[in-house]
């Protein structure tokens, strides 16, 4: 008799009850064996293995050859959902076939990313979409419907979200605490995953390394108190790299890995991704926090749970009934379109005087270190098809109409015995970029070590040296490739390009007595000449003095080949894994000296000096000098193709920028300054004036707007306008909707964007543009009332074709709630719920929930709450407090109180007393409480 067939296994139930009877038939050890990213195989139930993870943040990555899209910077330049839904499905189609040849690829993706590109030295910036929650949502919501697919039931991938939550340094990335006020929570960092989540395609989240207000985003209470209430799917929590072990290891939150992984699980983390493959150590530690109780099997199964809820809309249990199964797209004509389309979408030109678009027939000099490049980031899949800028334009233009020079400075490094570093010769320099046979983990790849090392003879190899910034410089020998480092310590000229986890081609040229020392970053050490090769040394002492000698400084053969074109077009921009990627983020916003040089004697030499920027982040270039400037993400397989069509005219741009440029260093925050209203951040608050603004970009074409009408309705704002293209020929413009509170109760943004949209108008043609806004999305949250408020009274709508290229705008008077003062006569204060502050950050009250209030580096910090209702009076206040110091506190302009301080030192941060003190007050004021010391403010009641 053949058995029955398990209720897990029909079709025909749903996914929920299914998930229930597998559930039931797993001991406990096979579902805690789930709880690790490489969940094994159940072979007694006939389970697959499964592994959480697979990385597609534009385009499938680390697993070989695939169609590589702009970066995500970019995607998020080009404003058009369409067109990111269609790369999202394409991606997607591509992990499906490139599974189905290699089981190693995941379909739980991990993209897109969705951390607010707030600070522009941050490392990452090539990974977010945009500064701005609404198009960072819109982009994202966009990339993950094409991931999932539009099936009702199954999906094509199942993506996360990441890094959640207020994530935008690599500095300290682990041990950093990202202080949150409330509103900048629900305001900002908030709002692009929960808009992404209740869109309807989000399979979960990843938490990020840092803490947020002193917690752990690992052990996040939002994970719970709000991500999980925005849907109705099962969102499955996977740890970033290593972060469980983190809680013990680097941030010491908890004494041991038991604790902290209990904690993880309860808070509400489902996939534990640590230890590479080996599941082992996370198994025992779920057992171990089992055996003491620290969790319970029911704890366990709200994670396996959420993983199989996964797999089964994957379709890992209906093959048969999957209208994915047989994808097998890959690589295909439309993809390769598709991805020239994104490039072309993605390009933002800043600044043209009318040089641009190039006439026929000019004479083009291509100059710079990204010229004749088509770089990938740590993200990347490995490119099937490639083309530079040079080559691009060769192509459109002739390469007879074409020079080129790379600006690189050209030099022999001299031993002290005056020979010259050598590179062999070598017959195995095989094609193909690093990790192209594809690896779970890229950082474990190996440096070559079959090729020959560098020696030393009488004339040496003359090397190309580029300067990246901040003295980090790359060699390269004349047949391409670079010089790096492999495990047995030796340099030899082996890489494609730089890359890698820990990047082995980059040096330092550190002066030393009469030369220099040849330091590689990778390992710290010196190089050394050594009787079997050159490699690297134990110690300085047997390090290598060289000299520099060049033989053509990159400045001379851009002047050369600048001076004879129509026109320069000077390609500047980063290396992705170099000064400015994870790990590391950048120290300045302007171009490393060597490039500023070049675009300097280009400009000496020849006017007509296009600069076309390639890259992750924006930069403070002096724009005022020059005819023409484009910006462009790194563009993947078509980058230089699609530039070189832009440049031409064939296709007029219309990217966007997703985040302001600022002018100077000094209009940054300080990188860890994580409050966007109070330090007065981004394009919302920013009131300095900006390089280029968010949403700048200009066309070959005009257009004007007109006929701006506006209404209010019970739930909307109805917005619509005429956008005509009075210009010459065919082009795309991007019309954006913002407003701004006019005399607002709390400090609002300057103007925030409500919608936008981009479409294609041929000469002289119009089409009406028309919104619906829901009034909820002029809200803003309400710290006294811990909600979000509609507040009453104007508000200036802002029509145009950037945040500060305002067309049209209108004034609307809102019905709303008005303020209230804070109740705190009944209720208290929450610490953190200030209004303003100065001197403070926010950390945990408590390992699991809460936040408390200290003064930042054990000094002095001012906390201001307005309008406070103190009723018909009180006379005594209690404040909950931790730690050692002193509070006083003052109405209005009043006098300081005296100075309360806990009797005995805390045990602990999290031990909280009680101090009691006379405090009389009446009516509506506002309150201000100066903290001093190492003191934690939670709590402040009053009472009598």
């Amino acid at each position: 008799m053949t058995a029955p067939t398990p209720p897990f296994r029909d079709p025909r139930l749903p996914f929920a009850k299914r998930v229930d009877d597998l559930m039931s038939r797993l001991t406990l050890d096979e579902k805690t064996a789930f709880l690790h990213q490489f969940a094994p195989a159940v072979e007694r139930l006939g389970i697959a293995a499964f592994r959480t993870g697979q990385e597609a943040l534009h385009g499938v990555a680390w697993m070989g050859p695939a169609t590589v899209f702009p970066q995500a910077v970019g995607l998020g330049a080009t404003w058009n959902e369409d067109l990111v839904r269609r790369v999202g499905e394409a991606v997607s189609r591509e992990a499906r076939a490139m599974r189905a040849r290699d089981e190693r690829v995941g379909l739980n993706v991990w993209s897109p990313t969705v951390n607010l590109l707030r600070h522009p030295l941050w490392g990452r910036n090539e990974e977010g979409y945009s500064e701005d929650p609404k198009l960072t949502s819109a982009i994202a919501t966009a990339y993950t419907r094409g991931l999932r697919g539009d099936d009702p039931a199954y999906w094509r991938t199942a993506p996360v979200l990441k890094h959640w939550l207020a994530h935008n340094n690599e500095t300290a990335r682990d041990t950093s605490s990202s202080s949150v006020r409330p509103r900048v929570l629900h305001e900002y960092d908030l709002r692009a995953f929960r808009e992404t989540v209740e869109a309807g395609a989000v399979a979960g989240v990843m938490p990020a390394y840092n803490l947020v207000n002193g917690r752990p985003n690992h052990l996040s209470p939002h994970l719970g108190r709000h991500l999980r209430t925005w849907t109705e799917e099962d969102l499955l929590v996977c740890s970033d790299a290593g972060a469980p072990s983190n809680l013990v290891d680097s941030e010491h939150y908890f004494d041991t890995h038991e604790e902290a992984t209990a904690a993880a699980l309860r808070a509400g983390v489902d996939s534990f991704t640590d230890h590479g493959t080996d599941s082992s150590k996370i198994v025992a530690r779920v057992r171990g926090a089992l055996e003491r109780g620290l969790l319970t099997e029911a704890d366990v199964d709200a994670a396996v749970r959420r993983q199989l809820s996964v797999r089964f809309r994957l379709g890992e249990f209906d093959p048969e009934h999957d209208p994915y199964a047989k994808e097998r797209d890959f690589d295909t004509p439309e993809h390769r379109a598709l991805a020239r389309e994104a490039a072309e979408q993605a390009v933002v030109l800043l600044k043209n005087d009318g040089v641009l678009p190039l006439a026929p027939g000019t004479r083009v000099a291509v100059v710079g270190l990204l010229a004749d490049e088509c770089k990938l980031d740590w993200y990347s899949g490995t490119l099937i098809h490639r083309s530079t800028p040079l080559e691009g334009l060769y192509e459109r233009f002739g390469a007879d109409r074409v020079s080129f020079a790379e600006g690189v400075d050209r030099v022999r490094l001299r031993t002290a015995d005056g020979t010259f570093l050598h590179v062999l010769p070598s017959d195995d320099v095989p094609d193909g970029a690093r990790a192209a046979e594809g690896a779970l983990d890229p950082a474990l790849l190996a440096g070559r070590t079959d090729l020959p090392p560098l020696t030393t003879d009488a004339t040496g190899t003359e090397l190309a040296l580029i300067d990246w910034g901040e003295g980090v410089l790359t060699l390269r020998a004349p047949d391409g490739r670079y010089l790096s480092v492999a495990e047995d310590g030796y340099v030899r000229a082996s890489a494609d390009q730089p890359g890698g986890w820990v990047v082995q081609e980059t040096f330092r040229l550190e002066p030393h007595e009469n030369g220099h020392l040849l330091r590689h970053t990778g390992t710290g050490r010196p190089v050394q000449v050594a009787a079997d090769g050159v490699k690297v040394a134990a110690d300085d002492a047997d390090a290598e003095v060289f000299g520099l000698t060049v033989a053509e400084r990159g400045e001379d053969a851009v002047t050369r080949v600048a001076s004879a074109a129509d026109v320069v077009v000077v390609v500047a921009g980063n290396d992705p894994h170099i000064n400015g990627r994870e790990t590391e983020d950048r120290t300045t916003l302007r171009l490393p000296g060597q490039q500023e040089r070049l675009l300097r004697a280009a400009r000496a030499a020849n006017p007509a000096t296009v600069l076309a920027l390639v890259s992750a982040y924006p930069y403070a270039v002096d724009a005022g000098t020059l005819p023409a400037v484009l910006w462009t993400a790194h563009g993947g397989q078509a980058a230089g193709t699609a530039l070189a069509r832009v440049l031409a005219g064939d296709v007029s741009p219309a990217g966007r920028l997703p985040q302001t440029w600022y002018a100077d260093d000094a209009d940054l925050p300080d990188l860890l300054d994580y409050d966007v209203i109070g330090g007065r951040q981004t394009y919302l608050y920013f009131e300095g004036t900006p390089l280029f603004p968010f949403g700048h970009g200009l066309s070959y074409a005009s257009f004007g707007y007109a006929d701006l009408a506006a209404e209010v309705g019970d739930q909307t704002v109805s917005v619509s306008f005429t956008v005509t293209n009075t210009g010459e020929v065919a082009a795309d413009e991007v019309a954006q909707l913002y407003v701004r509170a006019e005399g607002p109760s709390v400090p609002r943004p300057r103007r925030e964007l409500l919608a936008h949209r981009r479409f294609t108008l041929a000469p002289g043609a119009s089409t009406r543009v028309a919104f619906e806004v829901p009034l909820s999305a002029l809200a803003f949250w309400d710290v006294a009332h811990g909600r979000w408020r509609l507040e009453p009274g104007p508000y200036a709508l802002l029509v145009g074709a950037s945040s500060e290229d305002v067309r049209l705008s209108t004034t609307l008077t809102l019905d709303g709630e008005p303020a209230a003062p804070r109740p705190v006569g009944e209720r208290g204060l929450e610490a953190a719920d200030f209004d303003e502050q100065s001197g403070t950050q926010i950390v945990d009250r408590t390992k699991t929930a809460g936040d408390a209030v200290t003064p930042a580096a054990g000094g002095t910090g001012e906390l201001l709450y307005r309008a406070c209702d103190f009723g018909t009076g009180v006379t005594r206040t209690t404040l909950s407090v931790a730690g050692t110091g002193t509070v006083e506190m003052a109405l209005d302009g009043g006098v300081w109180t005296p100075a309360l301080s806990p009797s005995a030192p805390a045990a602990g941060p999290y031990d909280y007393t009680e101090l009691d003190g006379a405090f009389t007050a009446g009516g509506v004021h506002d309150l201000r409480i100066r903290l001093r010391g190492s003191l934690r403010l939670a709590h402040v009641g009053f009472s009598g």
